[in-house]
């Protein structure tokens, strides 16, 4: 089933424009002959609405729609049983390459190096700004009281004296 996916992403490369060769159309025609016909027609059904019809599944999301995909088609995608559908959006899930996912791995390694000294300043201005930010929440606090306590006194009813009867 894997060499079912590897073509038909070979063919959206194709057919999307991702990829510059001369003769586009006979490799295109060579790989539909090598993709069965169910497959093809699903895999059709979505480029003619313009969507891509193969997405790679990267930490358990769908390229394609962005959610979630459960961990039992990723082993099964894994062990090569059965082409998975994405639950979402209908496009076909594979596996990125053993070279993508080194690279990939390689650039969140990269990620997590220590910050560097522009990142560390930014970082102290950002903490002074939030004391400021501290201070006026503290005064803003005491005004709210203080309105709080003149509006607790001006609904308090005043005390009206009794009328006398006129005599």
């Amino acid at each position: 089933m894997n060499n079912i996916l590897q073509n038909l992403l070979k063919l959206q490369t194709l057919e999307f424009g991702e990829a510059t060769a001369k003769n586009l159309e006979a490799q295109a025609a060579e790989l539909r002959g090598l993709i069965p016909q169910p497959i093809l027609i699903h895999y059709d059904r979505l480029r003619v609405r313009g969507k891509k019809g193969v997405a790679v599944v990267r930490n358990q999301v769908c390229s394609g729609c962005h959610m979630h995909v459960p961990i039992a088609q990723i082993s099964m995608l894994m062990r090569g049983e059965d082409v998975q559908l994405c639950e979402s959006c209908g496009r076909y899930l594979c596996l990125p390459n053993p070279v993508e996912a080194e690279a990939a791995a390689a650039a969140s390694v990269e990620a997590a190096k220590p910050a560097t000294k522009e990142v560390k300043a930014a970082a102290k201005a950002a903490a002074k700004d939030a004391k400021v930010a501290k201070v006026t929440v503290k005064e803003a606090k005491a005004v709210a009281k203080t309105a709080k306590a003149a509006a607790k006194a001006a609904a308090k009813p005043r005390k009206r004296r009794a009328l006398t009867p006129a005599v």
